[in-house]
């Protein structure tokens, strides 16, 4: 059994550490590794039932070789991620997502954001351990301009709450109070989601009357499997089944869209990115049939126009691409890595991890057409550990001493680096391989 520590949002990172290694030392038999990785794992610092330690062992008890933390505007899981890892002698890398104005030609299309056009979701990864106060500091303002606009959000709610009869949100108790924000973490839309299902389950408790409730005060018909899996009190992701119905039913009447003080131009954060040796990565969607996560309707996205944002991505100076192997059919992800070999972007995978219903496993990264994705994140670590203890070490870097190869070749002699890493040490590992750069020509 998992020792609660572990995943108390309560405790201090130290104290989840601290309590993980102590799991450790008692569970000294290795997990039974798949080959399989997720870079994509968020944590409680934007929306999630898993503080990083927390991820981090339920990653390895699935059997992944390799876990990252990605959270919503925040890098606030970066340090406890990189030594939960390393603790269970897993790889790890760290980065943030936010959204990002893509303006011009795209200012009236909705590229990968389902709740805005001309707004885009892309990733910075594989930032530098000296660099993660940098990224704290870029992400502050965005997070600030978010907050307060969730908080506008929530006095719309209110009023409907009211409306209802039900009991309304306290902005600072319910969402603030309860978020990681003052520790650098991210507030999002699912808080106040979240807010509001609590309220529910105050009147109507857990069990069939909420079904009602939502009809008859928000006027939201649930599905017949949505409605069983509500009926039963014992459900232990009822709330995330909530927030699923919520976020696909309830929130497009109260969202207010962002702007850019919040959803700053993407050529800032790539420049961002290369200034501190991270990989900017642009996230690609594809048109959405049925949604992984539950709380997105089928819709299209970029794939009509792929080509042209392509050109665009090229422009404006990103590294490379994210996708999720379980999202897509087989010819959209084909089409996307033909591009991305086009282009010269370096593909990254992980599946956005943010309901307790949701797999740690990606069984299919271990298929043929995606077994390359497990080499680029060893290499993305290989890249993330080796630039923490020299820049010059970053995979992107022009002083890099393997500057003069493509990038495949790049990825292949970095991949080999991210496999020499000894997991459970992997700061000293990545110091002595820095110390002896001839290791990447090493058989």
């Amino acid at each position: 059994m998992t020792p609660v520590p572990i995943n108390d949002p309560s405790l201090t990172p130290a104290s989840r550490l601290e309590a993980l290694k102590n799991w450790a030392t008692d569970n000294k038999k290795p997990a039974h590794g798949s080959g399989e990785i997720n870079n994509h794992i968020h944590t409680i610092y934007s929306f999630s039932p898993y503080t990083p330690a927390m991820a981090a062992l339920r990653a390895r008890d699935a059997g992944l070789c390799a876990a990252g933390s990605v959270d919503h505007d925040s890098i606030g899981a970066a340090n406890e991620m990189l030594e939960a890892c390393a603790i269970l002698g897993i790889g790890g890398c760290v980065g943030f997502e936010m959204r990002v104005s893509f303006k011009g030609p795209f200012a009236a299309r909705k590229i990968n954001n389902p709740d805005s056009e001309g707004y885009a979701y892309m990733t910075v990864q594989g930032i530098p351990r000296a660099a993660i106060p940098r990224a704290m500091e870029f992400l502050a303002p965005v997070r600030e301009q978010r907050l307060q606009r969730t908080r506008a959000m929530s006095i719309t709610v209110n009023t409907m709450l009211k409306e209802a009869g039900l009991a309304e949100i306290d902005f600072d108790r319910d969402i603030l109070a309860v978020s990681k924000y003052a520790e650098g973490g991210g507030i999002t839309e699912r808080h106040l989601l979240a807010a509001l299902a609590e309220k529910f389950i105050l009147k109507y408790g857990k069990g069939p009357k909420i079904t009602g409730g939502l009809e008859k005060k928000l006027g939201i018909t649930v599905s017949p499997k949505i409605a069983a899996l509500l009926a039963d009190p014992l459900n232990p992701h009822y709330l995330y089944d909530m927030l699923g119905v919520l976020k696909s039913e309830f929130l497009p009447r109260v969202y207010i869209q962002p702007d850019e003080h919040e959803c700053i131009p993407a050529e800032q954060v790539t420049a961002f990115a290369e200034s501190i040796g991270a990989i900017s990565g642009y996230a690609y969607l594809g048109d959405v049939g049925e949604s992984p996560t539950g709380d997105k309707k089928a819709e299209k996205f970029e794939d009509d126009f792929i080509e042209e944002l392509f050109t665009e991505l090229s422009r404006l100076g990103f590294r490379a691409v994210t996708y999720m192997p379980p999202r897509n059919t087989i010819d959209q992800l084909r089409r996307v890595q033909q591009l991305c070999a086009q282009w010269g972007f370096m593909e990254i995978s992980g599946v956005d991890i943010n309901s307790s219903r949701q797999s740690f496993n990606c069984p299919e990264v271990l298929r043929d057409e995606f077994r390359h994705l497990l080499d680029t994140t060893w290499a993305l670590i290989a890249h993330e550990r080796l630039a923490s203890v020299d820049t010059r070490f970053g995979l992107f870097s022009k002083e890099n001493p393997l500057a003069g190869m493509d990038l495949q070749q790049r990825l292949a002699a970095y991949a080999a680096a991210g496999k020499k890493l000894d997991l459970f040490h992997p700061d000293e590992s990545a110091a002595e391989l820095v110390n002896k750069p001839e290791f990447f020509f090493e058989e």
